[in-house]
């Protein structure tokens, strides 16, 4: 089985039930039509069907989700929650930290770093929950996931508020520094509560920086940084976790200002942030905004 995106569902089909299902369908006002190495292929309803001889069904448009409600009885949150999107073959470790971070780019919001450790005892657990990169599934499934990671593991999620983002930004005079320390300090918070001995994130800087970050804290791991970690199961379940709690954040702020601020740094954001000059005051702005972005400069 395998689900790409909201729009496109794929499976094995009973093909007992074929004649039922065309029934159903042409009841419905479907039209149908001839395919090679198919029993039909069916158009309706915001969706295209088709039945392939070897038992596969497609189906894809943007009525995909209503569609396996109504005649398939699935959806697709139980199809990925049978799919593991992560290779196995990939764990280098067999009991390991992965951490990552959201609101990195985005004017508007905290920023938040998240730590989740994978072992033997929930490692099958996370995989089958179909976890991958936050960036590659929707806000409401990275809720969904959210909750579950947070049952199934040792975990920690740091957030860093706007205003304190921007006293940090001038303590370090840089952002990649600022993200070592966000990073340390969610490592840190999980072991106290279990001991491990290896560390992955998604590089972003020099390696040491992390590293001394944790050695100013006294704590001593092996830390591995490279780009794209977010292959990894552990950096995965993080980035759900930092993207859940920050787009939640934003709502938050959203609601406190009775403006619905954009992610990102577009020309949007830009003239929402101006509207909240002129209207809320520019001393409120290092309550919602990360003010060393160029953004602050073009007010």
């Amino acid at each position: 089985m395998s689900a790409n995106g909201n729009n496109s569902y794929s499976s094995k089909y009973d093909l007992k039930k074929e004649k039922e299902l065309k029934e159903k369908l042409q009841n419905k006002g479907f039209k149908f039509k001839p395919m090679n190495h198919a029993f039909w292929r069916a158009q309706g309803s915001g969706v295209t069907v088709t039945l392939y001889n070897s038992g596969k069904i497609l189906v894809q448009g943007k009525n995909t989700e209503s569609f396996l409600n109504e005649y398939l009885n699935t959806t697709h949150q139980k199809q990925i929650s049978q799919t593991s999107l992560i290779d196995p073959k990939l764990y280098k470790y067999s009991s390991w930290i992965g951490t990552d971070e959201s609101g990195k780019g985005d004017y508007f919001g905290p920023l938040v770093i998240a730590a989740v450790l994978i072992d033997e005892t929930n490692k099958e657990i996370i995989s089958n929950m179909g976890v991958q990169d936050s960036k590659k599934i929707t806000d409401s499934t990275i809720e969904k996931l959210a909750v579950k990671i947070k049952k199934h593991t040792i975990n920690s999620i740091v957030v860093i508020s706007p205003e304190k983002y921007n006293q940090l930004y001038e303590s370090f005079k840089n952002l990649n520094k600022l993200l070592a320390w966000g990073h340390a300090r969610a490592i840190e918070n999980i072991l106290e509560k279990k001991e491990c001995k290896n560390a992955l994130s998604d590089k972003f800087g020099d390696e040491s920086l992390i590293k001394n970050a944790l050695k100013a804290k006294g704590v001593d791991i092996n830390l591995e940084q490279r780009p794209r970690a977010e292959d990894d199961l552990a950096v995965a379940a993080a980035s759900i976790l930092a993207r859940n709690e920050f787009v939640q954040r934003i709502k938050k702020l959203s609601a406190l200002y009775q403006i619905d601020f954009n992610k990102g740094a577009s020309q949007k954001v830009k003239d929402q942030a101006r509207y909240f000059v002129q209207n809320i005051g520019r001393n409120k702005l290092e309550n919602i905004a990360k003010l060393h972005f160029k953004i602050t400069k073009e007010l």
